[in-house]
């Protein structure tokens, strides 16, 4: 299975392991699904979860954030966005992850915020699943 996580998904794991997101990104770490991510995407996850208010909540330092990522990005498949779909949503922060999702024609986009990208994605027949669904899917 391809999924592509939203940052707020990869912020919601750093910051509370025991929570949802984390299982979900121990499992792409283990393998249990690919995640597709585009280099647009992987750059906005370092510097949201960077962020000094995420490492502070997550009690992590830098270092150990970017190893987190850069293993998340070792098992990931990147996609280049052959056609870019801009503009297709209210908030133009969420482009990239609508792109990846389309050009990396994946199964699933993964995030909290389902509302402003649901009907979207629908058009391109991609579901928006929350972390937990994503579990439940990919076991």
């Amino acid at each position: 299975m391809r999924l592509v996580l939203d940052t707020n998904v990869v912020v919601s794991g750093l910051r509370s392991p025991a929570g949802a997101s984390a299982a979900l990104l121990r499992a792409a770490l283990k393998g249990a699904f690919v995640p597709v991510v585009s280099v647009a995407l992987a750059l906005e996850y370092e510097a949201t979860c960077c962020a000094p208010r995420h490492r502070i909540c997550s009690n992590l330092s830098e270092d150990e954030v970017l190893k987190v990522l850069d293993a998340l990005c070792a098992v990931s498949e990147g996609v280049v966005a052959n056609y870019l779909w801009r503009p297709q949503l209210r908030d133009p922060n969420d482009e990239m992850v609508l792109e990846a999702a389309v050009n990396g024609r994946a199964h699933a986009l993964v995030t909290f915020n389902r509302s402003d990208l649901e009907v979207p994605l629908s058009r391109f027949s991609i579901p928006v699943w929350t972390p937990q669904e994503s579990l439940r899917r990919c076991e």
